[in-house]
């Protein structure tokens, strides 16, 4: 028999069957197919995490590190890093003061490129020598209690510069006193000290010294005055 436009078989009594089992029966192949398809479906492989706005990532980049010193680096005062002569005068003034004095480390290091390293010459009991290098952050964590409770002054008595391109070579000869009135340097010694520059400002990249001893005097060109 037919109703409403569809077809029913009868059963053995004579009784169409439920409406609601055949619609379930009719679905089932669909139902089915569905789900052979998504079993054959390839696996999905996971996408990186999209970059920041306006921070696009080159390609293989594993991603920012929160870490990084450049990330945090203080930002330089524009007279202390714009030529050679202002940069090596924060530099000498920012770390010199008497025994007491707190001194602005944020702006010492603000001199300097994140991965910069100062590199002190040591002799060796051999007689050879050796070079320590030391990041700008763990250099003021080692001095910071030396500088400030005994006092240290560093001054700035001969410098030789060279310029090429993006770099600058400055031989710095200083002489080295706990207090400003202190007749005599506890110390001499050279610095030599490699920069950049950056666009409009000047970053100290390197800074390797070596001190005076006995036998091996400063050099008498290097006590010259500033050439400039």
């Amino acid at each position: 028999m037919e109703r409403a436009g569809t077809a029913f078989a009868l059963d053995s009594s004579g009784t169409p069957p439920n409406p609601e089992i055949l619609m379930k029966t009719a679905l089932l192949p669909v139902v089915l197919a569905c789900l052979l398809a998504n079993t054959l479906q390839p696996a999905k492989v996971a996408q990186p995490a999209a970059a920041p706005p306006g921070k696009a990532l080159p390609s293989g980049h594993p991603g920012l590190i929160d870490n990084d010193p450049a990330m945090q680096w203080p930002k330089a005062k524009a007279e202390d890093v714009s030529s050679i002569d202002a940069i090596m005068a924060a530099f000498y003034a920012v770390p010199a003061g008497n025994a007491g004095q707190a001194r602005d480390w944020d702006r010492y290091r603000s001199l300097f490129a994140p991965d910069a390293r100062m590199i002190p010459a040591r002799s060796k009991p051999d007689g050879g020598a050796m070079a320590m290098y030391v990041s700008i952050t763990d250099y003021i964590s080692l001095n910071k209690t030396y500088f400030e409770k005994g006092g240290f002054m560093d001054k700035e008595v001969a410098r030789r510069t060279e310029t090429f391109g993006h770099m600058a070579q400055v031989w710095s000869t200083f002489e080295s006193r706990h207090k400003a009135d202190d007749a005599e340097p506890y110390v001499r010694g050279i610095n030599s000290v490699q920069m950049l520059k950056d666009g409009d400002r000047w970053r100290i990249v390197n800074v390797f010294w070596d001190f005076e001893d006995a036998t091996t005097p400063i050099p008498a060109d290097y006590l010259k005055g500033i050439n400039k």
